[in-house]
């Protein structure tokens, strides 16, 4: 795409604006991701997915990226930024290559797995293989991963780095490099590991970067890595901050347990996620919900990493109702249908405020978002309410009648077991199969054997046969198009490498 289809606004001090030519509100009602001329495989996952239209950020990422040009990204939380840069990236990304051709680097491990998620289902009909690396997680594991064709890879910084020091992550065939949430690696201290990273990266590549600020390091990252990129700011007919309703109540520290109990009794939510500033106060908030027989779990950073991962599926699920968290949950959690934030402690600035906010209130829905705030915060409240240019809302502590009145409609629904909530691959998973084959690396298993095998029955070619995934002494294959069921009964009596082995069906995920 020339730079001629695009026309351009500057604002002071802020990232350069660029409108699609023509891309305006009537046009984009009317878009539609066939429109971008991407592979048949794509388009099955993305309908698959509920991508109904593209979104605003998405309809101008995409074809700038299908165009291989370099991209700095300033949009919304919410927004669909993680669609933009995985659509096109799935598009131009060879399945015959077995190096990882796409580096996604973000700032935490809950944003890399959700951005790995993302991936994997776009590519899940092109077969691609996607890894996801991050530190308090296995590496001999990863590394066994890496070892396989791979065709992209997500990590945070300091995981990437022990992999290139340790020659597991082979990036000499790295076209497509993504920077997620810059200005967060920024506050991390991560951008020295950033430019560490980029220095064992192919100099021909295409590269995007999403910040929602862009402070001197980050310009000064874009003007030393990046080729002419292309700026762009998305600016959303209804931002986060004016799409959901925002409340603000004055407590005493000591008076804000209390107050909690008595608005999640009022509010009553189907599910909410509690924000606390420091791991602390989220084990004792969760500790004293936990007591009165709320159906909650907590997240924070000093946690296991399986076990944050087994309480971010079960919370997007809908296992539980209430989610106790860090700001570690604030960042690369799309969960829809979150009725309720609660900043039990108020954030430390602005830009924190809108991604725990933006929790609810996703792409263009609605939410509510509850914050406390004690006598000697006015000054945090003051620049949060100038970042986002809104009035929060100052409300009267619930009565007790009120609270009263409202109990034994919060009583009846905590003793309601919660509805289940279908996750984003369900659709996807309908028609695809995962079987798993005791046998592997170990027994000299290889992928050419399985397709051998599967070709050979009735019925089924190559394109049926999904991802393969061999590891020491068992084997995962992907059985598409509806043809699970048929090859698990055919494979119960065939021999496999001239030995009969044991089929069974595993977890689609």
């Amino acid at each position: 795409m020339s730079n001629e289809s695009y026309h351009f606004r500057r604002k002071p001090s802020e990232l350069m604006q660029c409108v699609p030519y023509k891309l305006k509100e009537n046009k984009m009602k009317n878009a539609n991701f066939s429109d971008f001329k991407l592979n048949k495989d794509l388009l099955k996952a993305i309908g698959m997915l509920n991508y109904e239209s593209p979104t605003q950020v998405q309809a101008q990422v995409i074809p700038v990226l299908l165009a291989k040009r370099d991209v700095i990204v300033k949009s919304q939380t919410g927004s669909g930024k993680t669609a933009a840069f995985a659509i096109p990236i799935c598009q131009m990304i060879d399945w015959e290559a077995n190096k990882p051709q796409a580096l996604v680097i973000t700032p935490t491990r809950e944003l890399a797995i959700q951005v790995k998620e993302d991936v994997f289902n776009i590519g899940r009909f092109k077969r691609l293989k996607v890894a996801a690396i991050f530190g308090k997680s296995s590496f001999y594991h990863q590394e066994k991963e890496l070892k396989q064709k791979t065709h992209a890879v997500v990590g945070t910084p300091g995981r990437i780095i022990d992999h290139l020091e340790r020659g597991t992550l082979d990036t000499a065939n790295i076209k497509y490099l993504v920077l997620d949430e810059a200005d967060e690696m920024l506050n991390m201290g991560f951008i020295d590991d950033v430019e560490t990273i980029i220095a064992a990266l192919p100099k021909e590549r295409v590269t995007m970067l999403l910040s929602a600020t862009m402070p001197a390091d980050i310009d000064r990252l874009c003007k030393e890595h990046m080729n002419n990129p292309l700026r762009i700011e998305v600016e959303e007919k209804n931002p986060v901050a004016q799409r959901i309703c925002q409340e603000r109540y004055t407590v005493d520290r000591t008076e804000k347990l209390d107050l909690l109990k008595d608005i999640l009794i009022v509010e009553n939510p189907d599910s909410c996620i509690v924000f606390c500033n420091t791991q602390v106060a989220v084990d004792e908030v969760s500790g004293t919900l936990s007591k009165l027989k709320f159906t909650c779990m907590k997240i924070h950073g000093g946690m296991d990493q399986r076990d944050r991962m087994m309480v971010m599926n079960d919370f997007k699920k809908g296992y539980f109702r209430y989610l106790i968290a860090t700001d570690v949950a604030a960042r690369g959690i799309d969960i829809e249908d979150i009725s309720l934030i609660i900043n039990y402690d108020i954030p430390k600035d602005g830009e924190s405020y809108v991604h725990r906010i933006g929790r609810t209130g996703r792409v263009s829905n609605t939410g509510r978002a509850v914050t406390f705030v004690t006598p000697d915060e006015n000054a945090q409240l003051d620049a949060i309410e100038n970042y986002t240019d809104k009035k929060i809302d100052l409300k009267g502590r619930p009565k007790k009648e009120q609270v009263n009145e409202q109990r034994a409609a919060f009583i009846e629904k905590t003793s309601t077991a919660p509805e289940i909530k279908k996750g984003k691959s369900t659709e996807l998973d309908k028609e695809i199969m995962k079987l798993h084959i005791n046998a592997g690396k170990k027994t000299k298993m290889r992928p050419v054997d399985i397709v051998g095998t599967l070709c050979n029955i009735d019925g089924m070619t190559a394109d049926d046969i999904g991802i393969i995934n061999i590891l020491d002494v068992s084997t995962f294959v992907e059985i598409l198009n509806n043809k699970g069921e048929m090859v698990f009964n055919v494979l119960q009596d065939m021999p496999i490498k001239g030995r009969m082995r044991t089929v069974s069906k595993a977890d689609a995920n």
